[in-house]
């Protein structure tokens, strides 16, 4: 919708100063949010929502820092997604084997992942998984999943994708999740509710850990101090978390990744669908990001 320009002495980054930047080049309510995009203390959140109507979400994010000015992103989002990426943390609780909200987290993922999308998993008598697709003015339409996913993604029938959400699920192991090759009752139930689910692997999140926060080079040191300075026991701001980060942290995070990013594609195993990999995964999201979403949600 709009880029603006907010001086790195200006801060912090409210919804009422990128909105009196905007001026009146775009139509808003007169209810704005509160939430600070980044504070004074520089803390950045991924996005803040600028306010919301009947029709969409007004949401910015810090694009660039081109010093001395910091370009903020202001976007129009529908209110229906194209695809929704959910990542379940589960932790082992000190002095008890099993952690005991893995279940629960395995129902939260499964009713999301079944509850906001028109395509969904049917299994026939004969055992094999089908999608089910209530097309409008065709009825319910059936095929094998898989190649029935396939052929939304790559469709541009506004009655197959008016309703169509890819949903996109990320969980690891911690303990909890057993293996990608060794399915416990909780993961089977998310590998058949989500689209695509995928597993970090222990090597993965290792070599996260010893890249950035046991002997990160000096140009990612910035994320460990954060990481440190969150997580030292005090009562304190926490500067790392999976909304909020210190900036400097983030700019390393995404040089970081960035750089790495073949290496990074490689932590992940595809669980479902089965024999697929993250470039279709990539190219499905990115088929999707290209439609004529106006159109087809009007």
């Amino acid at each position: 919708m709009a880029t603006v320009k907010i001086d790195q002495s200006d801060l912090p980054i409210t919804p009422a100063k990128l909105v009196k930047k905007l001026g009146k080049t775009v139509a808003r309510p007169e209810k704005l949010k509160q939430t600070q995009l980044l504070s004074s203390a520089l803390i950045l959140r991924n996005a803040c929502v600028l306010w919301e109507t009947t029709n969409n979400i007004a949401i910015a994010y810090l694009e660039e820092i081109a010093p001395p000015a910091l370009n903020v992103a202001v976007n129009k989002l529908t209110l229906h997604p194209f695809a929704v990426l959910e990542c379940k943390r589960v932790g082992v609780e000190e002095g008890v084997k099993k952690g005991p909200q893995t279940i629960e987290k395995a129902k939260q993922g499964a009713y999301v992942a079944r509850a906001v999308s028109s395509l969904q998993k049917i299994r026939m008598s004969t055992g094999k998984m089908y999608g089910i697709l209530d097309c409008e003015d065709r009825g319910l339409i059936y095929r094998p999943y898989t190649e029935f996913l396939h052929d939304v993604v790559a469709s541009d029938d506004p009655a197959m994708l008016k309703d169509f959400t890819l949903t996109v699920g990320v969980v690891s192991n911690h303990g909890n999740w057993f293996t990608s090759d060794d399915h416990n009752k909780e993961l089977k139930v998310l590998a058949q509710s989500y689209d695509w689910l995928l597993f970090l692997t222990d090597e993965g999140l290792s070599a996260f850990v010893d890249s950035l926060l046991i002997r990160p080079a000096s140009s990612y040191e910035p994320i460990r101090t954060a990481f440190m300075e969150s997580y030292s026991g005090q009562k304190q701001g926490n500067r790392f978390t999976k909304v909020r980060i210190d900036l400097a942290a983030n700019l390393a995070l995404q040089g970081y990744f960035e750089t790495n990013i073949s290496s990074i594609e490689e932590w992940f195993n595809v669980i479902s669908p089965a024999e697929r990999n993250i470039a279709e995964l990539k190219d499905e999201l990115s088929s999707l990001a290209g439609k004529k979403w106006q159109e087809i949600l009007s």
